[in-house]
């Protein structure tokens, strides 16, 4: 189990940041350095946080259903807290785009979506 979730880490979190950091390149040379940075790092947090979850997933699993309660619990406090970063961030700072932060906090889950809809797609054309 552990090789498929670095596979599947490796995989979306490589495509969303590609793709933040095309889009912000995009961004940039339209005058939008705000967009752009709010984006990428939106999408930092995101593949991090992505990354904690597959990590997070095996310690889930195996133990008693308290201690694993537990551990869920800890998990989405802690992850939903780093969440919160960047959107703090975002609304502080001027140069930071808050809703290109929130976008990018996105990334990972809308390269997921298009993965599966671009293979439906292809696979019925």
């Amino acid at each position: 189990m552990g090789a498929e979730i670095a596979y599947t880490q490796k995989r979306y979190g490589t495509t969303s940041m590609m793709a933040a950091i095309f889009i912000g390149i995009f961004f940039i040379l339209l005058g939008h350095k705000a967009q752009a940075k709010g984006l990428i790092l939106g999408s930092i947090f995101s593949v991090l946080n992505f990354v904690l979850m597959g990590e997070i997933l095996p310690l889930i699993v195996g133990p008693s259903r308290k201690k694993s309660s537990f551990i869920s619990l800890g998990s989405i406090v802690f992850r939903h807290g780093l969440l919160a970063v960047p959107l703090i961030l975002s609304l502080k700072m001027e140069w930071l785009d808050f809703t290109a932060t929130v976008f990018g906090l996105f990334m990972v889950q809308i390269m997921i979506m298009g993965d599966h809809l671009l293979k439906r797609f292809h696979r019925s054309a």
